[in-house]
């Protein structure tokens, strides 16, 4: 069986500790869509580690790692980051395979992300610059580098014709930066990933599944960033849904079990794009100054508001949701009031259903707010230590969603997850 972990809102929702936590379950985790835009945070002893392309099981012992084909690959920024974890005493050698299949970042690739920003000057998407589009474009058109062509005695003439193509349209966009060094980095790199395990993923966890091992599908971003679900075109290149695993894995929709949804208390965005909740005043700076809402890959500062209720109960439904976590519910600690958006207003009339072209349309975000409440949530061990006024909050989050909420996050810390289910004590 395969369970599904995922972002439900623009990313950042804090999936690597909830990965991190759950991983104890399964015997295998697999990424399967996006790249190196990806962080993924996790506390080790204390200790701050940022995964982009990893999976997030790589701290658990005798637990199995995949990068499913679903995933584009920067061969210098995966090599940065496996010497990061391995210096934490870990064999990435035995613990992580990668998919023939996953699709190559090229240095091009990120030259043509760059040019196309610079070209769309106030209409920017909002790209990391990692070459992430480019290379799903390439993927889509028929172009791309596999990880598996690196094994291939003529890589070399493949990358050269590939290139070439970009060379052309960089020329066309007047793009004349020199990116001599980008490659000799990537060709150094190359080597590097050639000494890892590149395997048939979707044989292996097929294998997997028919010996009744259980694996968690890891989803990068969130929903709201969805190629056909999302804040289009505000979004990411790939399916962040669960449905995008099925096709990031090779594994039959039959197989998949619990989707876990992640949503911060609040929300957040990084990047271009609408944003109905967002507060752009004192409280949305108090929300990022007390959340540290900056990009854990990026370090841009993230926009901040209160929590979209209606967009939560859309990503909630394309993705079958079947547990809901919320994540930095202490950050919400000492705010005068917590707002909860539970409907728009368009063109005067009132809606509880997430628009087609959000872009394109004035929306107002209508909230109801709750008091403050009276103890830290990050002092609270079981959910009867929690407020009265936090639990109303949940309260509204699963009547508008129509999911039970499995666990509520109370700080950074590991062992800061309270289970929401049954009786009320520590996960």
């Amino acid at each position: 069986m395969v369970d599904a972990l995922l972002g439900l809102q623009w990313g950042d929702e804090g999936k690597g500790k909830i990965v991190d936590f759950l991983a104890h379950d399964y015997q295998i985790i697999a990424r399967f869509q996006g790249g190196p835009n990806a962080g993924h945070t996790l506390y080790i002893k204390d200790k701050k580690v940022v995964l982009h392309t990893i999976p997030s099981g790589v701290f658990h012992p005798g637990l199995m790692n995949v990068i499913g084909n679903g995933v584009v690959i920067d061969p210098v920024s995966f090599e940065q980051e496996c010497n990061e974890i391995e210096a934490h005493g870990i064999d990435l050698k035995k613990v992580l395979v990668i998919s023939e299949r996953a699709h190559l970042i090229l240095p091009t690739h990120k030259a043509l992300d760059k040019a196309s920003e610079l070209n769309k000057g106030v209409n920017k998407i909002g790209s990391t610059l990692k070459g992430i589009g480019p290379t799903y474009m390439d993927k889509t058109g028929r172009n791309g580098l596999r990880v598996g062509d690196i094994l291939r005695p003529d890589f070399q003439q493949r990358y050269e014709v590939l290139r070439g193509k970009h060379l052309d349209l960089l020329g066309q966009m007047k793009f004349d930066e020199d990116i001599s060094e980008w490659e000799n980095a990537f060709f150094a790199s190359v080597e590097a990933l050639r000494k890892h395990t590149i395997i048939s993923a979707e044989y292996y966890l097929n294998d997997a599944i028919r010996q009744g091992k259980k694996i968690l599908a890891e989803g990068a971003q969130g929903t709201m960033l969805d190629i056909d679900f999302g804040t289009y075109p505000f979004v990411t290149s790939s399916n962040t849904v669960t449905a995008g695993l099925c096709t990031g894995l090779g594994i039959a929709p039959q197989h998949v079990g619990k989707v876990y949804g992640i949503s911060k208390a609040y929300c957040t965005r990084v990047g271009s794009g609408p944003f109905p909740s967002e507060l752009l005043d004192a409280t949305g700076d108090t929300l990022r100054a007390n959340g540290n809402e900056f990009g854990s890959t990026t370090g841009r500062p993230r926009r901040c508001g209160w929590i979209d209720l209606v967009a939560l109960r859309y990503a909630c439904l394309i993705n079958g949701v079947s547990d809901l976590i919320i994540t930095k519910s202490d950050v919400l600690d000492g705010m005068e009031q917590v707002g909860v958006c539970t409907s728009y207003v368009m063109d005067g009339k009132e809606t509880t259903q997430f628009p087609y072209d959000i872009n394109e349309k004035e929306i107002e975000a209508k909230f109801d707010y709750i008091p403050a409440w009276d103890k830290n949530l990050s002092d609270c061990e079981s959910k009867d230590d929690m407020p009265r006024n936090f639990m109303r909050l949940l309260e509204m989050i699963e009547k508008h969603t129509q999911v039970n909420i499995a666990y509520v996050s109370n700080g950074v810390g590991r062992d800061q997850l309270i289970s929401m289910k049954g009786n009320s004590t520590k996960p």
